[in-house]
């Protein structure tokens, strides 16, 4: 799969879903219109358009990580995937869980949930330390990308974590979306409603 820009990305199927197996690092939305690059942290705290950024941006990180988005980004109705392709909704991610083994409860649920879920979507390299890593049974091939605050600074370093948008909107504390989160040594996936002004990783589902 492409995006307007020319990246291309590896894909994969799991289950009946088809899904991107790498992060997505586009820069222009589908129209072809700018997505803002947000560097100061002050800019990225207080805008309510969509905005972008490389961890510590460094084009190194975006080569290997992509980028992170705010949720802003993720709901232009401009679109950040390109056609035939979507930012996943919640309950398209609670399909990848069942898949995965989850139970119906355990994907409604918040907090930390599925026993060794998130195992299934880490990469087998790349994390931290070499236990943190992943099996990559499912072949999403799950990165440690980081993620940046709601207020502007770098939230947890690149190697600990992985912090995923879904195209769901939540009300909680003004507005924002549900995200998925893979943490260090945790074998679960964490299900949680996040403030719009973070920055976090986003993956495409086919439609």
């Amino acid at each position: 799969m492409s995006d307007i820009d020319g990246n291309v990305y590896r894909t994969v199927k799991i289950g009946d879903q088809w899904w991107m197996e790498e992060n997505l690092k586009v820069t222009h939305y589908r129209n072809g219109d700018e997505i803002n690059d947000i560097v100061a942290d002050n800019d990225w705290q207080f805008t309510t358009e969509g905005g972008y950024c490389a961890y510590y941006h460094a084009d190194s990180n975006m080569v290997k990580y992509g980028l992170l988005y705010n949720w802003y980004a993720v709901n232009d109705p401009r679109g950040l995937a390109p056609d035939g392709w979507h930012v996943p909704s919640d309950e398209e991610w609670k399909q990848l869980e069942m898949y995965l083994g989850m139970s119906r409860a355990s994907v409604d649920s918040q907090g930390w949930r599925g026993k060794d879920a998130g195992l299934k979507l880490k990469s087998t390299s790349g994390w931290r330390l070499p236990d943190w890593n992943g099996t990559n049974e499912s072949g999403f091939n799950a990165l440690p990308a980081g993620a940046r605050s709601f207020d502007g600074p770098w939230l947890q370093d690149i190697g600990r974590d992985a912090w995923f948008w879904t195209s769901t909107g939540h009300s909680a504390g003004g507005t924002g979306g549900w995200m998925r989160r893979l943490y260090l040594d945790y074998s679960r996936i964490e299900r949680e409603p996040d403030y719009a002004t973070f920055g976090m990783s986003v993956r495409l589902v086919k439609d």
